[in-house]
């Protein structure tokens, strides 16, 4: 070989090198059927035409790509979803799906390819559609014409909705469509592009799309679905979801964690709305205070008491105990309903267990506190017989306030025949005998009694019966007794 043929060799393999190069890292060749995310590079009149991420640029038709106002809401540089339809040496056409009229030839291809077919759903027939596709006739069945179960079956008539071919027998004659196996595929993909991105810790945007006793299930993705416990709902007590979302709402959640399901392909996603929001306990303390007054609104009732959100995430409870200074409450329903506008006072904040304890009645005031003054000892007053026992009468002096006419005093009286007529809600007048606050007893005489009768209106069986009716004391008060009491009013007198 001379030395001016070895020299031209070497010039075409570096020319062939050079042309090599010059294309490296533009991506595999693609095929027919393939799907590609094509970046525009030129809008013309009539096509859009893409950079392939290949040797061949792409083109598509503009029509095709137009919204449903018929505008085109696409600009140079921006990157669109597209099948390959076909492909030359010097060009590969695009499409979303395809669509017009094509012989048997390209729905064989469209079949053997996977790619996607336009449809419209003619009618309802037995057991599923007649969908006209390419200007024939092709049959879905209900279960293939969504991914979900299909209660509508009128909704999907009239519509055109993008399918695949299962089926293509006695040439073209007999053709069988799904549109749900593409769904299905496009959601594993957009699944394993979501998986692969997310990770324990990030937030992200989703829409709730059913609830149900313990939680609600949140779409992340088409096909992806997390759950949020309903402990993690919020930082409101929340007994049902439908408390805090509704289904078709976007909320922000957290994701938890991520794990393969009980079955295969499925992925177990925990998330968490809670952590998405403020903590309203972080700073409680500047917001709420002990021995305060304050409003707020009963969410939620218990058989031992009632929660009373008193900020947004912040509820605080109210025993049952402390419902009311003036009636006996067995139950929470007695006094209150779920919504109710209350008056409370906060008693005590523990910020370590995040519990607040309230009372209504320190709200609405202890009517014990006069009492001293109001029931002297030689007092008249005038009650309604609130009960009958068998040691005395129970007689109502004014709302939480309640003496006892003992069983002695009455046969004490000059006519003890009066009291057996006595029945519940009727008015009597008597005279207050015996005023012991600390204790909250008042023992009751009639206004006569016989010369000579004795006060046995404090002892006996019937002190035991009276302490077992009435409220303990308080520890913090003790009890006078009659005699200190009168001491003490005649030493305020002589002031």
């Amino acid at each position: 070989m001379t030395d001016q043929a070895q020299n031209n060799g070497e010039k075409e393999q570096s020319f062939a090198e050079l042309f090599e190069a010059s294309y490296a890292g533009q991506g595999e060749p693609l095929n027919v059927g393939d799907k590609i995310a094509a970046r525009i590079i030129s809008i013309g009149a009539e096509n859009v035409y893409f950079d392939t991420g290949t040797k061949v640029d792409g083109v598509a038709d503009k029509k095709e790509l137009l919204d449903a106002e018929g505008n085109f809401p696409h600009k140079e540089g921006e990157s669109i979803d597209l099948y390959v339809v076909s492909k030359t040496r010097s060009e590969i056409v695009l499409s979303k799906a395809l669509s017009g009229a094509g012989g048997f030839e390209m729905l064989q291809n469209a079949k053997d390819a996977g790619l996607p077919v336009d449809g419209r759903v003619k009618e309802t027939c037995k057991g599923g559609f007649s969908v006209e596709i390419m200007g024939r006739r092709a049959f879905c069945p209900v279960s293939q014409i969504d991914a979900r179960f299909v209660e509508n079956t009128e909704a999907y008539v009239g519509n055109t909705y993008p399918f695949l071919i299962s089926k293509l027998e006695e040439r073209g004659r007999n053709i069988v469509v799904t549109r749900r196996a593409l769904i299905e595929r496009e959601r594993q993909a957009a699944t394993e592009e979501f998986l692969a991105a997310i990770k324990p810790g990030e937030e992200v945007e989703g829409t709730v799309v059913r609830l149900t006793d313990f939680g609600a299930f949140v779409e992340l993705t088409p096909g992806l679905e997390g759950m949020v416990h309903v402990s993690e709902l919020g930082f409101t007590r929340v007994s049902k979801p439908d408390e805090a979302v509704s289904v078709g709402e976007k909320i922000r959640v957290k994701v938890l964690g991520v794990e393969p399901g009980k079955k295969a392909g499925q992925m177990k996603i925990s998330l968490s709305r809670k952590q998405t929001m403020s903590d309203p306990w972080a700073d409680i303390a500047g917001r709420l205070k002990e021995g305060e007054k304050v409003t707020g609104k009963v969410v939620r009732l218990a058989d031992f008491g009632a929660f009373v959100e008193l900020l947004p995430g912040v509820d605080g409870l109210i025993h049952v105990s402390e419902m009311s200074y003036t009636k006996r409450v067995n139950k929470p329903s007695e006094m209150l309903t779920a919504g109710d506008e209350v008056s409370v006072v906060i008693k005590e904040i523990d910020l370590v267990k995040r519990r607040i304890s309230l009372s209504m009645k320190d709200a609405e005031g202890d009517p014990w506190l006069e009492a001293a003054s109001k029931y002297v000892a030689g007092t008249q007053v005038t009650g309604t017989v609130e009960k009958r026992e068998t040691f005395g009468i129970f007689v109502s002096l004014e709302p939480g306030i309640t003496a006892l006419l003992p069983k002695s005093r009455m046969a004490a009286a000059v006519d003890p025949k009066q009291f057996d007529k006595l029945q519940r809600g009727d008015s009597v007048t008597l005279l207050v005998e015996d005023l012991r606050a600390g204790e909250r007893r008042i023992a009751l005489s009639p206004l006569e009694v016989r010369a000579g009768s004795q006060n046995e209106g404090g002892g006996g069986r019937e002190n035991a019966d009276w302490k077992s009716y009435a409220k303990p004391a308080k520890p913090a008060e003790k009890p006078m007794g009659l005699l200190g009491e009168k001491l003490a009013l005649a030493l305020k007198s002589k002031k």
